[in-house]
């Protein structure tokens, strides 16, 4: 049988544009926010119907922190995207900064209203399908829609998929998982529908680190044989209805269809056995629950890494360092989720576990981590930027997303403006005072004085 296809045809070109992004995710909504609003003429692809990403299509049911446990640092449109979405959930205080509930539907509005009154377009259900180079430079995308496929051009481009498909297939060096290619697990988030709220919020509860938690009965009851561990966070999201990201789907490939694929049924058979289970469990909360959705994608943890410009490091997160460069802190813990292999025999995590940081404390991120070594006319934003995989497991969370959006967009728009389309001679200082004016919380640049720290102290913690 023929192992491959030759094509030759001619396909209809866009070139009206200035900026592209790549994936409608929180880093790519920012990104052709602050794109569109430097003046840039900016086009965001999205493969889905909807904006957002995890906290949408995925049911992702909470924000991870804002704040450094002293102030919000996640500032500028991510804060306004947080206070947005905040407004409509009636059981949050204004000013609660951290594990925020996030309803889905309204967080999609948020995006759309935000994204578009700043002047960029969006096209849903568009996938990148393939990358043409000339040189060391992006010379088009092809795309693929309803209308076929077709050829999509503009002169800086930013790669938001989460996954750095814009960046691998433009030739740009990437790592994946560990040294043996292993990948954090996924997880298919869900809604229970009908949960009694008030046993929920006074009753007892259902989160693996309460110790009184049925999780811990549940994964050892063999009805139940998809909820393999006790990974299980949940949150009050609405009226009786309760959003979990909870147990994990195990060597998931999201570079692979067919692994996906197979991951999306295997959620999907989880949440129902998460709901006979709490029902039996904890009859006065669930007892007459239903679930009311599944995440339309499933929430991936882990793919590609970039090889860029610099790679943030373990040492750099350890030791909160700033850098001259810096284009948005960061103070989430290090965060990676078990394999099956430690789910299975009941150790701890093989890498170390890391004590947290304190309050007040942050590490920067550097903008040469968004910008893929040897390709001119690329940026990365998101959970793929340049990195040690441990470091990885910190800022791939959606605040810092958001933040590492922004700047992308922004840097986009003035290599567009001011640099012939190469994000390696934008001027940082310039693109630094601008994040300022719109709020971006940074800090004047401080060399690290925790020389004598290239590691964080680690903490035994049973998972």
């Amino acid at each position: 049988m023929a192992k491959s296809i030759s094509l030759a045809r001619s396909l209809p070109l866009d070139d009206s544009w200035d900026v592209i992004v790549v994936g409608g995710g929180p880093a790519g909504c920012t990104a052709a926010i602050a794109a569109a609003r430097e003046g840039a003429r900016t086009l965001l692809i999205e493969q889905t119907g909807a904006l957002g990403g995890s906290g949408t299509s995925a049911l992702v049911p909470a924000w991870c922190p804002f704040s450094d446990l002293d102030k919000i640092i996640y500032r500028g449109l991510a804060e306004k995207v947080f206070e947005e979405a905040k407004k409509g959930i009636a059981h949050v205080k204004k000013d609660d900064l951290d594990w925020v509930p996030i309803d889905a539907e309204r967080l999609k509005r948020v995006y759309d209203k935000m994204v578009t009154d700043a002047g960029a377009t969006v096209l849903f259900h568009t996938f990148l399908a393939s990358v043409e180079m000339e040189g060391d430079s992006v010379a088009a995308l092809i795309v693929s829609n309803k209308k076929g496929l077709s050829a999509l051009r503009a002169k800086v481009y930013v790669d938001c998929s989460g996954d750095a498909d814009l960046s691998a297939w433009a030739g740009a060096q990437f790592h994946k998982g560990d040294e043996n290619g292993e990948m954090q697990p996924a997880t298919h988030c869900f809604i229970l529908g009908n949960v009694d709220s008030y046993a929920y919020q006074y009753g007892r509860q259902i989160s693996w680190w309460f110790k009184d938690s049925p999780i811990h009965d549940i994964v050892k009851d063999e009805r139940f044989p998809e909820i393999a561990d006790r990974h299980i966070c949940n949150n009050l999201i609405g009226p009786g209805s309760v959003g979990f990201n909870a147990g994990h789907v195990f060597d998931v490939d999201n570079t692979d269809p067919s692994s996906v694929s197979k991951a999306l049924m295997q959620g999907r058979r989880m949440a129902e056995q998460y709901r006979a289970a709490l029902a039996e469990y904890l009859p006065d909360t669930y007892g007459n629950c239903f679930v009311v959705a599944t995440g339309s994608v499933i929430g991936i943890r882990e793919s590609r890494r970039i090889v860029g410009d610099y790679v943030l490091s373990l040492a750099d997160y350890a030791m909160r360092r700033s850098f001259e460069d810096e284009i948005c802190r960061n103070c989430y813990f290090i965060d990676i989720h078990l394999t099956v292999k430690e789910v299975e025999t009941k150790e701890m995590w093989e890498v170390e576990r890391f004590e947290r940081y304190k309050k007040g404390e942050s590490h920067g991120i550097p903008y040469r981590s968004l910008t893929p070594k040897g390709i001119r006319n690329v940026l990365v934003a998101g959970r793929s930027i340049s990195c040690e995989r441990i470091v990885q497991g910190s800022v791939r969370v959606m605040p810092v997303c958001l933040a590492m959006g922004e700047a992308a967009g922004m840097a986009a728009a003035h290599a567009v403006s001011k640099h012939k389309g190469d994000v390696h001679a934008v001027d940082i200082a310039h693109l630094r005072a601008r994040l300022r004016e719109e709020g971006a919380y940074l800090p004047d640049f401080q060399p690290s004085v925790k020389s004598d720290s290239t590691k964080l102290e680690a903490v035994a913690v049973e998972v």
